[in-house]
């Protein structure tokens, strides 16, 4: 039972990740990159976690736990620079201060 567990997990996990590495080379948006980027996390942790039901080793249990911060983090990083850059765009540039008008 336990053979046929890890099996699913792991080509269900290497099917979402070809198809989010696609979506991460090929965009079209930065949103869609960073979809892609956090399936991409999220694959890696179901791959653990397969790890450690087939070879019983908890110490795998620990990498997805390691991997689930770096990915939480990193997605809401280029979230936040995304967010900043389209904010940045919305935005009418303005003209610097001229220094003749201070006293």
């Amino acid at each position: 039972m336990s053979e046929v567990l890890v099996g699913v997990i792991v080509v269900g996990a290497l099917t979402a990740l070809g198809m989010a590495v696609s979506r991460l080379l090929r965009g079209p948006s930065q949103a869609d990159r960073v979809v892609a980027l956090d399936v991409v996390f999220s694959s890696s942790i179901a791959l653990a976690a397969g790890a450690a039901v087939g070879s019983g080793a908890p110490l795998y249990l620990d990498v997805g736990i390691g991997l689930s911060i770096i990915g939480f983090v990193s997605t809401v990083l280029w979230a936040r620079l995304l967010d900043e850059a389209t904010r940045g765009e919305e935005r009418a540039p303005r003209e610097p201060p001229s220094h003749g008008d201070t006293p």
